[in-house]
């Protein structure tokens, strides 16, 4: 009974993702709202909010600054873990 659960909840979990990425815009599609509201403003609006010429790293340090911190610290922290759990004791 409860592999036929799981397996389910599998299939159900399947098909949620499929309806979602369904309804999802083409890729690169130059109407999508991402391309239409959020790039020229990133593109336009990225010097004159932050002083820094390069738009890659404006948009890094400024508009996604904790969310770059974040994946860093997950980063360091799956190191550390590797490095700890691969570590030989000595005898």
């Amino acid at each position: 009974m409860r592999r036929y659960l799981a397996i389910l909840s599998c299939i159900i979990f399947w098909a949620i993702l499929v309806y979602g990425v369904s309804d999802l815009p083409a890729l690169g599609d130059p109407e999508a709202p991402a391309n239409k509201h959020v790039a020229p403003r990133y593109v336009e609006g990225s010097y004159k909010e932050s002083g820094v010429p390069n738009i890659v790293t404006a948009i890094l340090a400024n508009y996604r600054g904790y969310d770059t911190l974040g994946e860093t610290t997950v980063i360091f922290t799956a190191g550390i873990t590797v490095m700890v759990l691969i570590r030989r004791k000595e005898k």
